[in-house]
């Protein structure tokens, strides 16, 4: 009998630990930070997640959600990332890390024409700011393949993106 609690409380224990698992256990600031992304998330709060990994200066900057995925903002080690996380299993997909941005070079995700033809994927990086338009040139992008929950590069050339995209987020 002793030894099947004890065996059961070594189990337990093992389990608790697991639990503690969230996604950034693998991540390291000298690293590579967007692979290290991939994979088990937690559905713990943000709260409790952010206060077991203060070595990386984590900060939830917000996110949005399409149905069968999240997109979700980070700063981490003083850099920002971007996560794709399958919502029914709790997983990051990809994960990519956003270019700087500012005043005049602003991040986005939204919407987009290209060479006059409205895009239906979701588009992530940065737009050149000019005064007076509502459509922006973008100086970076990344379309969503929402089948396959991954980022994609694309050139920029006659990608123009709707002001109304404009994220504001500080790390």
């Amino acid at each position: 009998m002793r030894k099947t609690i004890g065996i059961l409380v070594l189990a337990f224990m093992g389990c608790s630990h697991a639990y503690a698992r969230d996604g950034f256990e693998k991540v390291r600031c000298d690293g590579d930070i967007a692979k290290a992304l991939i994979g088990p998330a937690s559905n713990e709060t943000v709260m409790a997640i952010e206060a077991r990994h203060k070595d990386l200066k984590l900060k939830d900057l917000g996110a949005s959600d399409y149905g069968r995925f999240s997109s979700i903002t980070w700063s981490i080690c003083g850099r920002e990332f971007m996560v794709l996380e399958e919502n029914r299993r709790n997983i990051v997909r990809d994960a990519l890390e956003l270019p700087a941005h500012s005043d005049t070079t602003p991040a986005f995700e939204g919407t987009c024409k290209l060479n006059g033809k409205p895009m239906p994927e979701y588009v992530v990086g940065t737009l050149r700011e000019e005064s007076g338009k509502d459509e922006l040139q973008a100086v970076t992008a990344w379309k969503v393949d929402e089948k396959a929950i991954k980022f994609v590069k694309m050139p920029t050339d006659g990608l123009l993106c709707s002001r109304d995209g404009i994220v504001k987020t500080s790390p």
